[in-house]
């Protein structure tokens, strides 16, 4: 199930949107603002946001600006305004598309599912954090000059925190997603691992820390540049 970020202070857009959406098997995940939005994607790892324009605290060109600096996902904004030049902030703060209002809820599903169906072919085995380039295809790890030889777990428990920068994993998870459902080892191997992480790359605190939440778990934060 891919989940949706609906960014929006109009509770009468919100509710449309949220009918159409979850009707076609997406879940969707609703905020006021943008700041309430930026708040919800640090715990909520979503995979599309739908933001308005005119929004308080923080407006839909920040809002879209900020997910361009810390995920990897489409955005589409929504807007009463048609101008060109409002557009064109748009397109330049990073979105992918611009649905005007008032918009016909069907046009904006077909727009999620394109996005959708780009993203895909576009999504890539690369991650950069900058100087940090995780390939996940060759299962490699480079700085530009010189490759790091992880063992494999540490490799998938890096790849896996990376791909996410941002979103707290607890310990359960992780040991879920990368040592599988069947592990029957001590929990204490994703401190191990964590740990081990930290000094092969405590050289690059200026691009990335993994950072512990206390009684939680681990998440990777990218430093801004």
């Amino acid at each position: 199930m891919n989940h949706l970020l609906l960014a929006d202070d109009d509770a009468n857009i919100r509710a449309l949107v949220r009918y159409v959406m979850t009707r076609e098997g997406y879940r969707v995940h609703e905020a006021r603002d943008g700041a309430e939005a930026a708040a919800l994607m640090e715990r909520t790892p979503v995979d599309l946001a739908i933001i308005d324009v005119m929004m308080p605290l923080m407006d839909g060109f920040e809002l879209c600006a900020h997910i361009r600096q810390h995920y990897d996902i489409p955005v589409i904004l929504l807007t009463a305004r048609g101008e060109l030049s409002d557009k064109e902030q748009g397109y330049l703060k990073g979105t992918d598309d611009y649905v005007t209002k008032p918009f016909e809820p069907e046009e904006l599903l077909y727009r999620v599912k394109a996005l959708f169906r780009r993203y895909k072919r576009a999504a890539s085995d690369i991650i950069r954090m900058h100087r940090i380039t995780i390939d996940r295809k060759n299962v490699e790890v480079s700085d530009g000059e010189s490759v790091f030889l992880l063992p494999m777990k540490e490799f998938e428990l890096l790849a896996q925190l990376a791909q996410y920068p941002g979103r707290l994993f607890t310990r359960d998870e992780l040991i879920r997603l990368v040592w599988g459902h069947d592990y029957e080892g001590d929990d204490n191997t994703v401190n191990v691992h964590i740990n081990r992480l930290r000094q092969r790359f405590a050289d690059y605190a200026d691009d990335f820390v993994i950072q512990t939440v206390r009684g939680f778990g681990y998440k990777i934060v990218v430093k801004e540049k």
